[in-house]
């Protein structure tokens, strides 16, 4: 049987255990993912005892009211909370979601609160998405026009812009990315589906006059064609879109374009 040894300080270790002190006899126990590499110690899983009487129904209500009341030492990436802004991205009951629209009641048992995985992680349940944005940067996300007016708007009808539904509402998340078993083995090579579905929306916007470039950009067998069709990515998405719908029309352009 293969055995498989992980480095000393990379194993998650039993943490600290918070007991309840409100007396309250609805109670939930949270398990969360703590690391800080500042202080040269091992992860490890803290246990919280959260009081449900008094928490409003989201996960990130959860986290809120642990660090507002409990621990405020937890680390954790929080803006908007209304699924618009992506940050509060994490793995919740071994789901990718976002945590101020995950209601905690969908999930049995104790609360397992981990970071988005196969990320690096800088601190708690915050994950390192540089490479993520590095690689949406590389697919250059803004409409390239050979218009010279200024002054003139590019018409688009609205049939060409129906096309672009599905796409533009991604928030860049990353839950599909980090659910995705090839973006995790070859996230440095392969463009992954929250990326690529990015490529897409600019591939399709009749507004645009680099479609040929783009397409040639991703045409990579690393880049593109690590997608295996898995559909994690579609299954993790909180927006409801479908980043592997995406990935196979720019591979159905590919076969098609004279490229």
């Amino acid at each position: 049987m293969v055995q498989l040894n992980l480095p000393e300080n990379s194993k998650v270790k039993k943490g600290k255990y918070f007991k309840d002190r409100t007396g309250s006899k609805n109670l939930k126990k949270v398990n969360i993912y703590r690391w800080d590499p500042s202080s040269g110690e091992n992860p490890r899983i803290d246990t919280y005892e959260v009081d449900m009487d008094n928490c409003p129904s989201k996960v990130l209500d959860i986290l809120n009211k642990i660090k507002n009341e409990i621990d405020p030492t937890l680390a954790y990436r929080r803006s908007c909370a209304h699924g618009v802004c992506g940050s509060c991205a994490m793995n919740m009951g071994g789901k990718n979601g976002l945590a101020c629209t995950t209601p905690h009641a969908e999930i049995e048992g104790d609360i397992d609160i981990y970071p988005l995985p196969h990320l690096k992680v800088k601190k708690d349940l915050i994950g390192d998405l540089d490479g993520l944005y590095k690689q949406y940067k590389s697919i250059e996300p803004w409409l390239k026009s050979n218009s010279k007016s200024e002054t003139e708007e590019i018409y688009q009808s609205k049939e060409d812009r129906a096309k672009l539904d599905g796409a533009y509402e991604c928030i860049m998340c990353a839950c599909c990315s980090t659910s995705c078993p090839s973006y995790w083995w070859n996230g440095d090579k392969y463009l992954g589906p929250a990326v690529l579905l990015q490529a897409y929306r600019w591939i399709i916007d009749s507004r645009d006059d680099e479609r040929q470039a783009r397409l040639k950009k991703v045409a990579d067998e690393l880049k593109l064609y690590r997608c295996h069709t898995i559909l994690n990515c579609t299954s993790a998405c909180p927006k409801g879109l479908n980043p592997a719908k995406a990935i196979a029309e720019i591979k159905k352009m590919l076969a098609t374009a004279n490229i």
